[in-house]
């Protein structure tokens, strides 16, 4: 949690910073508590619970007596006060969700990702979904604070373009993010979709998340993100986190390979190639046609759950790829705690992270040896989705120290 500032010509930030202390208080926090955890003057604090109070933010909820002097006042965020919106563009699938000020998602829909090449029709369509979700939650256009989109990287984020993603044909240079804005009329931020993630476990992990993770996300591609001290780490120009261009031991590849990168290797249009290729599945789908490879992929998973030796062999040798490219991630960056998630992840991930901890664990290339702690996200295979709804909120709600910078007119 960030700590405040008693200076005058902050307010705002100190506001921010004492919504988020009452946000991560799943059962209310008293303003002496707030004191504590921030380092704000009661003066301070007073002053920001007031506006928060009078914006609706939050509300008083009840009186707490801890021994003798006045009962505490308990403060909880008002959930209902505001919403976003987040989308999760991956060349396979679209996901809408609406999230409140807490982080819960009160509406959810999905839709195949158009086949069309031209974004026009796409980004329409997404606008026109983002209408309708709000309408099914059945939330004031007043509370929506924005949209939040997740796409596949390269993206710019100063012209909040989407640049040329290997899987999404026609997508160069695409204005993504004014593009929508202009379509819906509401504030958007668009980010990477692992960002998107892992600003998501941060977001409704609270104070259970321990602050530096890695986050392996597992979808059309594959990324590896990571936070340091309860933040995401971006890189120079936010595209950090390209899992799949990480290169893994030579040992066991398969034929025909397109190359020794972890996302030709082990991502699920590569899996079902080597499937058609060992005889496991008897056709391949078109290269473009995301949505039959997907279908594929999911074949793929269930040969493999029946106990067919070569769907197991493709799938236990994959998650062994990833293995070997988490280890040269935790060595690199000296952490202990990898997050899998992703709209894929869900399939495989009973089979894929037993294995990828015990290859971990037995690694010889492993430098450091304490332990390393593998979960599944808490948000679940939605989780950019519900992460491009959070920077909406994130973006709105949360401390910042660029809210600190003082104009020098």
């Amino acid at each position: 949690m960030r700590r405040g500032t008693n200076l005058p010509a902050v307010g705002g930030f100190n506001q921010t910073v004492i919504l988020d202390a009452i946000r991560r208080a799943p059962h209310g926090v008293s303003r002496v508590e707030i004191a504590r955890a921030t380092g704000l003057s009661a003066q301070t604090i007073a002053n920001a619970v007031r506006r928060l109070l009078d914006d609706g933010l939050i509300v008083e909820t009840g009186m707490h007596i801890s021994g003798p002097g006045r009962p505490r006042v308990i403060l909880e965020l008002d959930p209902d006060s505001r919403f976003a919106v987040g989308v999760h563009l991956d060349p396979t699938i679209v996901t809408y969700v609406v999230l409140d000020l807490s982080g819960r998602v009160v509406a959810h829909e999905r839709a195949r990702t158009p086949k069309v090449i031209s974004p026009d029709v796409v980004v329409a369509t997404m606008a026109e979904a983002i209408t309708s979700i709000i309408a099914a939650a059945n939330v004031p256009a007043s509370r929506i604070v924005g949209v939040g989109i997740a796409s596949p990287g390269p993206i710019d984020l100063t012209k909040g373009t989407v640049v040329d993603p290997p899987l999404l044909e026609g997508w160069k240079d695409v204005p993504l993010r004014d593009a929508i804005g202009r379509a819906t009329g509401l504030p958007v931020a668009l980010e990477k979709d692992v960002t998107a993630a892992i600003v998501a476990e941060l977001w409704t992990g609270g104070e259970r998340m321990s602050g530096d993770f890695a986050f392996l996300y597992y979808g059309t591609g594959i990324g590896v993100g990571l936070a340091l001290r309860g933040e995401v780490y971006p890189g120079v120009t936010g595209n950090a986190g390209d899992g799949g261009t990480l290169v893994v031991p030579s040992v066991g590849l398969p034929e025909h390979r397109k190359s020794e990168m972890l996302g030709h290797l082990a991502t699920p249009q590569f899996l079902v190639s080597q499937a058609v290729d060992a005889g496991v599945l008897s056709t391949q789908p078109p290269e473009r046609d995301l949505a039959a490879l997907d279908d594929a992929f999911s074949e793929l998973v269930a040969i493999a759950d029946q106990g067919d030796r070569g769907a197991v062999e493709i799938l236990d040798r994959a998650a062994g790829f990833i293995a070997s490219g988490l280890v040269s991630t935790i060595n690199l960056l000296d952490i202990d705690e990898v997050v899998f998630g992703g709209p894929a992840w869900a399939r495989v991930s009973a089979r894929f992270r037993e294995r990828i901890e015990e290859a971990i664990d037995s690694s010889s290339y492993r430098m450091i040896r304490n332990p390393v702690r593998l979960r599944d996200s808490q948000v679940g295979e939605d989780v950019a989705a519900v992460g491009a709804a959070c920077l909406a909120l994130d973006s709105a709600f949360s401390p910042r120290p660029s809210a600190l910078l003082i104009s020098e007119r």
